[in-house]
């Protein structure tokens, strides 16, 4: 816990991160320290044997041990991180961290950065070869559960150029992504709170109207010059005319049954899956969970919305809890003896 606080003080969140002295560490490897070992051992044969040449010989190892430490800390200096959109993600899934590196401009050098490894923690680590000003890269999240992940920082370590030294660094670029539940096919079940003798499956769907924006449609000959997207014509984007529709019948809602004998994460899947597909086919809809209702619509931004609630249900706040952690009176006494 030290340990974390203290990182969390020295290298603090942000967005975009650039590497300097003060969040670079050096540590000999495995293979440096048994390296060392070898000219401490060369340095007291020479000596015992008066042997200039093999003192010579661990001098010489020496000095080339120092210049692997500083290509060592060059290999990280300079480099910049930042966050990129994540993908969408399914629980279960492997969830691609996209992060975008940009290398330090110097117009007097050629050096690039090599052979760097990005992970999370407990993760797998990637390899990157840095060898231009940019470079996007993923770096993976395996397993992720429902809701609101931040999958903390991004250890940044090099064994370049010897292996000799690893040189690493904690990158924190307060990520946070939302996992959506994987979708489990189902039978669609929809109600009609105002029409509960009706079929339900009828009600929802979109027909002509007048009323919602729908979208845009390729113009056919003999239309209304009225619904023409002038502004996307405009554009270079071709003729493309508005298209509305209404909803035919009453509103229809997907619920979350908690006196169901289905699992809470099965039902979820469930719904899941029926967001998906009632978007697909572009019915109208809402959804109600236990204390959160969407009232019914269409469209990807729609689905996300719906989405994003079924991934979040029954889940902890963790931006609150985040926020409780850095009020408290530990935390305070912290940032005040920093």
């Amino acid at each position: 816990m030290k340990w974390d606080s203290w990182i969390a003080r020295r290298l603090p969140a942000k967005s975009v991160v650039t590497l300097t002295h003060k969040g670079i560490f050096i540590l000999p490897s495995a293979f440096g320290i048994a390296w060392l070992l070898l000219i401490l051992l060369l340095y007291i044969f020479g000596t015992n044997y008066q042997n200039n040449l093999i003192i010579g010989l661990s001098l010489l190892l020496a000095s080339l041990f120092h210049t692997c430490l500083i290509y060592s800390y060059k290999n990280l200096a300079g480099l910049t991180f930042s966050v990129q959109t994540p993908p969408e993600a399914h629980a279960g899934e492997t969830l691609p961290f996209p992060v975008k590196l940009t290398g330090k401009n110097n117009k007097h050098s050629h050096t690039t950065h090599q052979q760097i490894c990005l992970n999370f923690a407990g993760q797998r680590h990637i390899r990157v070869h840095q060898n231009g000003e940019q470079t996007i890269t993923s770096v993976p999240f395996e397993q992720p559960k429902r809701g609101r992940i931040q999958p903390g920082r991004i250890t940044v370590s090099s064994n370049f150029p010897l292996g000799l030294c690893r040189a690493w660094s904690y990158v924190d670029l307060d990520i946070e992504h939302v996992v959506y539940a994987k979708p489990s096919p189902s039978d669609i079940h929809l109600s009609s709170i105002d029409s509960p003798n009706e079929q339900a499956q009828l009600h929802g769907k979109l027909k002509p109207g007048v009323d919602d924006y729908k979208g845009l449609k390729s113009y056919v000959p003999g239309e209304s010059l009225k619904q023409v997207a002038w502004k996307q014509w405009a554009q270079g984007k071709g003729m493309l005319t508005k298209e509305f529709a209404e909803p035919e019948g009453a509103p229809v809602w997907l619920t979350f049954n908690p006196q169901s004998y289905e699992s809470l994460e099965l039902q979820l899947s469930h719904l899941a899956w029926q967001v998906d597909t009632l978007t697909q086919a572009q019915q109208m809809f809402g959804l109600q969970l236990n204390g959160k209702t969407i009232e019914p619509d269409t469209g990807e931004a729609h689905r996300q919305a719906c989405q994003t609630a079924i991934a979040l249900f029954g889940k902890p706040d963790l931006n609150q809890a985040k926020n409780e952690r850095s009020n408290s009176p530990q935390s305070t006494r912290g940032k005040n003896a920093g």
